[in-house]
């Protein structure tokens, strides 16, 4: 990130993302997130709910909105890290535009990278519907954690 660009951690996420839909493994999997796009500082995920992501009024829950803002920005980062580097999500901040209906049609989330540093890096996501209506947006700031000494 900053100075060092590189498109290690862009391979390393196409790699663990291609292996978890192979195995059926991971949050992504779980709710039947579909990769759309992926290249650096950039991921865009979409996701079509299912009558399980409903809360009690019968929209989707706020917190499969969140997973979904919470991965696509976090992947984001990934896309910009150098090889063997790490990352976690420090804060997650959504913002919940309109309700999602259930059978409203297939979700679209981008996230980007606002600011890649050393330690830390900053993102911004928008989750759209079918119609390309905003539904949510978010921030996330994330800890980046340096690859391990002699890579």
């Amino acid at each position: 990130m900053g100075e060092t660009r590189t498109t290690a951690g862009l391979e390393q996420l196409k790699e663990l993302l291609a292996l978890g839909v192979e195995q059926g493994v991971g949050v992504g999997s779980l709710l039947g997130m579909t990769i759309e796009s992926l290249e650096p500082g950039r991921v865009v995920f979409g996701l079509t709910p299912r009558p399980e992501f409903s809360n009690p009024l019968g929209t989707v829950h706020g917190g499969i909105l969140s997973t979904l803002l919470d991965s696509a920005m976090g992947c984001a980062v990934h896309t910009s890290l150098p090889e063997g580097a790490g990352y976690t999500t420090l804060e997650l901040k959504v913002n919940f535009i309109r309700p999602v209906p259930v059978e409203g049609g297939r979700l679209t989330c981008e996230g980007t990278v606002i600011h890649g540093g050393r330690k830390v890096a900053t993102t911004e996501g928008r989750v759209t519907d079918a119609e390309g209506r905003l539904v949510a947006h978010g921030t996330s700031t994330c800890m980046v954690f340096p690859p391990p000494t002699g890579q």
